[in-house]
């Protein structure tokens, strides 16, 4: 698998330009395998780039500008994600290559397996605990099968048979705190989820405005980048 960068290598901007370099340098420090692609100079790529990029990623005028990153075929990312990727140690899951050995992306993979490991064994024991509690109602059936047993060995003592069904309303009383406590655990998890339903809320709008204003300066960038190309062909032209 090869990684595919998408640059323009005559392109007039400052951002753009460190943008390129930035990725290009962490790919060589890396030693990953990649390939760069000009869209300045060479049609096909550009074209190639602009229709492999998904609708989603696109800026809202519909062209995406560089640079932009390729496993193959497969779509990784622009500068934005690859940044956020790096930063949290996750460059190798952002390239969709498996990380290697001793690195720290792999220790972090390591971790997080170890983690789900140790929830899903917590899960299960809750459910065994709670299937154990809701085998009281066949404890009740045996203490109702003793009872009757007893009552028919002595016929004459009605006791036992009051003792008998005393056991049964523990049982039922117990029953029903078991599930009390239950509800009021789904309802704290209840109220949990709606506070981070509400963080998440707040930060994706936060991240939206962002955008916005990211995609406004990649607008400009790149009708600068189109001026100076149109530039160069009239200069071109004029030389002819």
């Amino acid at each position: 698998m090869v990684i595919k960068v998408f640059l323009a290598s005559s392109s007039g901007s400052t951002a753009i330009k460190k943008k390129q370099q930035d990725v290009v340098g962490f790919l060589e420090a890396l030693k990953v395998d990649y390939t760069q692609l000009d869209i300045a100079c060479n049609e096909e790529n550009r074209m190639w780039m602009r229709q492999n990029v998904p609708v989603e990623k696109k800026p809202a005028n519909g062209i995406p500008l560089p640079p932009q990153i390729f496993n193959e075929e497969s779509y990784c990312g622009d500068y934005e994600t690859f940044f956020d990727a790096k930063e949290d140690n996750m460059v190798y899951d952002f390239l969709r290559l498996p990380p290697p050995p001793g690195s720290k992306e792999a220790e972090q993979a390591s971790k997080a397996l170890i983690v789900e490991n140790g929830t899903h064994a917590e899960e299960t024991n809750a459910e065994k605990s709670l299937d154990e509690s809701r085998e009281v109602p066949v404890e009740e059936r045996n203490g109702n099968a003793h009872g009757e047993e007893e009552q028919a060995a002595e016929e004459e003592d009605g006791e036992e048979v009051v003792g008998g069904e005393e056991e049964v309303a523990e049982g039922d009383d117990e029953v029903t705190e078991g599930e009390k406590a239950l509800g009021d655990e789904e309802e704290e998890t209840m109220e949990e989820t709606d506070e981070v339903t509400e963080d998440t809320a707040r930060e994706e709008e936060g991240e939206g405005q962002e955008e916005e204003d990211l995609q406004s300066q990649e607008e400009e960038e790149l009708r600068q980048l189109e001026e100076e190309e149109e530039a160069e062909v009239q200069e071109e032209e004029e030389a002819e």
